[in-house]
């Protein structure tokens, strides 16, 4: 519900303030540098890849031919970027993230102040108000990432306007075609309120989603992960999941967060024997201390393996994946999603394998922790009635 509001509110905003004048685009921007496009699409390459340093001498070499340009800080920051999705628990990086983007949304207006019209700082300002919003809806700070979303949306749109050439720009509207006709469907409750809002289209917005996963240049894998969020949290498509994130797993074979993201989408499904092998894979290349698989990876490939464990009722086995688990995630001081559920999981295991002691123990545990998905309704219920009774 929290997104949904977030949406909500995203749109509600939209609809009240004057958007920006459409720009038209000047005859060179950084974007046709054909330099500039080869060497920032290598480094986003090797970014998906978890080659950061790599990617990061590509982009400081943009910044270098471009300097005092918005493109070079806002490419920098996507490192910053990838690191904070590897761990979305720790906020270390934050401040410096948000730092970054506003040193972009900065260098942008100083080019509107100067050209009204400048399209390069109308894409980077909207680019850089975007992922702001998306940290903040990360952090729970919903009218923030609202508000970043509307000024976002209103760029993106307009620049779309200048250039409906462009594959890659299409996606902005694609996605505010689609999420402004799934709102009031997928939550009734705020119909009365939608209703007072620009209609969406779902189709054409999953048309332009498409156009942009199928042939944009820089935006494809934004958008094949734009894709494969809508067919698995929304449409509840097996098929289209499993074939976007084969997509993103074949283009960035190194990507840990697509690979974890993999396993999930065959764990939702129950299939646990395409689920353990790509948790076993993530688990071992975290033990190999491959590139982006840390703890965070490894915690997730120890709890879908234990959930697998426990759906063939191999609670021993399951146990053996729970309790390195707990080792695992007590490095961080918060209830995250992981220690939580993998609490209540050994709660379960225990009561299977008639420790009732122990299983009554994990189960109190979970209750004064954060409630995460509706942990502690299961732990009461296990408590007055034990796990597969």
């Amino acid at each position: 519900m929290g997104k949904a509001l977030l949406l909500l509110a995203l749109l509600w905003v939209h609809s009240l303030w004057p958007q920006p004048a459409c720009v038209a685009q000047p005859a060179a921007s950084v974007l046709d540098d054909p330099q500039v496009r080869r060497v920032a699409k290598e480094g986003l390459d090797l970014l998906y890849n978890m080659q950061f340093e790599e990617a990061a001498i590509r982009f400081d070499s943009i910044s270098t031919q471009v300097a005092a340009h918005p493109v070079g800080p806002f490419l920098s920051a996507l490192t910053l970027w990838w690191e904070i999705l590897m761990d979305l628990a720790d906020t270390q990086h934050d401040e410096e993230f948000y730092a970054a983007m506003t040193e972009v949304i900065e260098r942008c207006d100083a080019r509107l102040d100067a050209q009204p019209d400048d399209f390069d700082a109308m894409f980077f300002k909207g680019m850089a108000l975007g992922f702001r919003g998306r940290l903040r809806s990360n952090r729970r700070d919903w009218i923030r990432a609202a508000l970043d979303g509307k000024r976002a949306m209103d760029y993106v749109l307009a620049v779309a306007h200048a250039d409906s050439t462009s594959h890659d720009f299409v996606l902005g509207p694609g996605l505010y075609n689609y999420y402004a006709a799934l709102i009031p469907k997928r939550y009734p409750i705020l119909k009365a309120i939608t209703t007072f809002l620009p209609k969406g289209d779902r189709e054409l917005g999953l048309a332009q989603i498409q156009r942009a996963a199928t042939r944009g240049y820089f935006m494809q894998t934004e958008a094949i992960y734009f894709l494969l969020q809508i067919n698995y949290l929304y449409e509840s498509d097996y098929r289209a999941s499993v074939e976007y994130v084969s997509m993103l797993r074949e283009r960035h074979p190194g990507n840990s967060f697509f690979h974890t993201l993999e396993g999930r989408i065959y764990a939702h499904w129950g299939d646990w024997a395409r689920s353990d092998t790509i948790f076993a894979s993530v688990l071992n290349r975290y033990r190999e201390g491959r590139p982006g698989y840390e703890a965070p990876s490894a915690e997730q490939a120890l709890y879908f393996l234990a959930r697998g464990s426990m759906a063939r009722r191999r609670h021993d086995e399951a146990l053996s994946y729970l309790l390195p688990l707990e080792a695992l995630s007590a490095r961080s001081q918060e209830d995250t999603y992981f220690k939580v559920l993998g609490r209540l999981q050994q709660g379960m295991a225990y009561d299977a394998l008639n420790l009732r002691e122990r299983a009554v123990e994990r189960y109190e545990q979970v209750l004064t922790m954060k409630d995460w998905r509706r942990a502690h309704v299961q732990a009461r219920r296990y408590l007055d009635h034990p796990y597969g009774l």
